[in-house]
């Protein structure tokens, strides 16, 4: 198979092209209408920053005079090596198709800051209730552990994910995309929690430097993920919503998502009740319980390659790319090769917007496909393609990726061109407009 340069342009459609698709590319394509901004979204976008803003600065205002200012620092810096671990992970399964990162901030600031006030507030309530009728016992203190805390954390959680999937829908692709914004908000709710449990431990004077030690290897060392794994199953099943159409269906999966997450986080919050030997139980029950979390994020990573393959084969079968140019897009080991041939010739910067233009072409089409908000969408379609079109322009003029020609990505596949489904109300694939 010829692997073509990222910067050669396509001509003609090959003829490989459904009729449907030969018959709507006779015409160059023109630039999109520039869609009206939303009035609407902007200001749900500020209101949604500073409610977020300030749930956090409430949360650090109460974690502040419940531990006093240098508990609270030094818990906060030892809060940091389990956060960054959790986002490191969460880097690595967004890696194929990156989410934006104002996006991600937000469900950071979530979960750091609205989730713990939902929490806060609930458990408040209850210790009301519960001194009013006798006070506190062992029976009291087991059910806010193993009912309470995993039914109104993982409520608070999930809710962060579900917001994001009404509001943001159009970078809500599938399962990856629901992990990814679960991860991220799980990690702020857990950074916070960390804080306030380090700096309890910090600030009690009958407390040990090895006790101290010992609960920061246990919650920021053996089980960083734990909350991650819990509201990432929120996260998966609102994804699985993403890829069947409808913001109601979100909700509804979003509620069915709720249900084993709180399920796996009360299985974890008992059997720290009742499990003698800890690290027993955490060798046999949760490090599987990570590997097959790892394991199921692979394989749906796995099916995001393949899908982006699919939906670019629809624009090689049109004419916009050439077969070649797939690998170099849609397979690891191609975009690797491709961006070492880009930093070799100093357009890594371009070749990174190129690729992520092309996922996104990818995924965009999808929606069309399934019919999620399939007006938005192709709108969206034609942007994408003008600005590849000004993309690949740009890097014709620079050296060509000769060190590409004559060699297939290792691990890579040929990819056939394919055609659009021929349902009517589908837009065909425009053709790209020809270079004189």
């Amino acid at each position: 198979m010829r692997m073509t340069s990222p910067t050669e342009p396509a001509t003609t459609a090959p003829q490989t092209a459904p009729d449907e698709v030969r018959a709507s590319t006779r015409h160059p394509l023109t630039p999109p209408p520039r869609r009206p901004r939303s009035v609407g979204i902007l200001v749900g976008g500020i209101v949604g920053f500073l409610v977020v803003g300030v749930a956090l600065l409430l949360v650090i205002a109460y974690l502040g005079i419940v531990l006093g200012p240098p508990a609270f620092f030094v818990a906060g810096l030892m809060a940091l090596v389990p956060l960054a671990i959790v986002l490191l992970g969460a880097h690595w399964i967004d890696r194929w198709e990156p989410e934006p990162i104002g996006i991600r901030i937000f469900a950071f600031l979530w979960g750091a800051g609205s989730s713990i006030v939902i929490a806060l507030v609930v458990d408040s309530a209850v210790q009301i209730f519960v001194k009013a009728h006798g006070g506190a016992n062992g029976a009291t203190d087991l059910f806010q552990a193993v009912v309470q805390a995993p039914m109104v954390e993982e409520g608070a959680k999930g809710l962060g994910v579900l917001l994001i999937f009404l509001v943001a829908n159009k970078y809500f692709d599938g399962p990856v995309d629901g992990i990814v914004f679960a991860v991220t908000v799980a990690a702020g709710f857990a950074f916070s929690e960390n804080i306030q449990y380090f700096g309890l431990e910090l600030a009690d004077p009958h407390a040990t430097s090895g006790e101290v030690v010992q609960l920061f290897i246990l919650r920021g060392l053996l089980s960083p993920f734990a909350h991650a794994m819990f509201t990432s199953l929120t996260g998966f099943f609102i994804g699985l919503a993403a890829l069947r159409g409808g913001r109601w269906l979100g909700v509804l999966f979003a509620i069915i998502g709720w249900v084993p997450a709180a399920l796996l986080h009360a299985f974890w919050n008992g059997s720290l009740s009742f499990v003698s030997d800890f690290f027993g139980y955490y060798v046999v029950v949760q490090v599987p319980l990570f590997v097959l979390a790892v394991v199921m994020v692979v394989l749906l990573r796995r099916r995001e390659i393949r899908l982006t393959q699919l939906r670019l084969g629809d624009y090689v079968a049109a004419g916009w790319f050439h077969a070649g140019e797939i690998v170099s897009l849609a397979t690891p080991g191609g975009r690797r090769q491709a961006l070492t041939w880009a930093a070799q010739h100093r357009l890594r910067p371009v070749m990174k917007r190129y690729i992520r233009d092309a996922t996104r072409l990818a995924l965009t089409r999808n929606r069309i496909v399934i019919g999620r908000n399939r007006a938005a969408a192709q709108l969206d379609e034609a942007a994408l393609l003008t600005r590849l079109s000004a993309e690949r322009g740009g890097s014709a003029r620079r050296p060509r990726a000769t060190g590409l020609r004559g060699r297939r990505a290792s691990g890579s596949r040929r990819v056939r061109g394919r055609g659009i489904p021929t349902r009517s109300t589908i837009r065909p694939i425009p053709r790209p407009r020809r270079r004189r």
